[in-house]
């Protein structure tokens, strides 16, 4: 195998990486304002999914963190992977979701209510402004850029698990506001 740095490949997989980014977050800007289309099935259950989605993402995460010290490569970069795929199928559902299932309020009251608001906040910020970033970071791995890889990943890899932690987190602090 070939682990040479790959840096005709990783050129053309930045500019898909800048590419994907702005799709994904002008989909989800629009997406807040947007009209809610009417499916003839149950959503109910998507929360708890993107939650469930977002919980394996973490362990996939911290995993791929326990292998990467124990200079397991190959179980490092399918850990890495797994986190991708579950992340893809989250954010799949998730804008699915919300283009067909108004939004819910929270409807707690209190303290608490300033720290849903403090998590959701951070967690939506991070979200956003994160996918470039973790997109070019795995970019640098599979092209075999293992300096850049690193150097990205030491603040990367903080802000993707902390958003892949306070997904279910608000998803707990909201569900007693979910009209099911």
């Amino acid at each position: 195998m070939n682990t040479q740095p790959n840096t005709a490949l990783l050129s053309r997989l930045d500019k898909f990486a800048y590419f994907v980014s702005v799709i994904v977050i002008a989909i989800v800007i629009l997406m807040r304002p947007a009209e809610r289309y009417a499916v003839d099935f149950d959503t109910s259950w998507m929360p708890a999914f993107h939650a469930i989605v977002n919980s394996l993402a973490a362990v996939f995460l911290i995993s791929a963190l326990l292998f990467i010290k124990k200079k397991n490569i190959a179980m490092h970069r399918n850990m890495v992977f797994g986190a991708m795929v579950c992340s893809f199928f989250f954010l799949l559902s998730y804008v699915g979701y919300h283009f067909t299932t108004p939004e819910t309020k929270y409807c707690g009251v209190g303290g608490i209510r300033k720290i849903y608001f403090f998590i959701l906040i951070t967690h939506i910020i991070l979200a956003g402004t994160s996918l470039p970033f973790i997109l070019l970071t795995f970019n640098r791995g599979i092209t075999f850029s293992v300096e850049k890889h690193k150097k990205m990943a030491r603040w990367v890899y903080p802000i993707w698990l902390y958003v892949m932690i306070t997904g279910p987190i608000i998803y707990l602090m909201l569900s007693p506001c979910y009209n099911h």
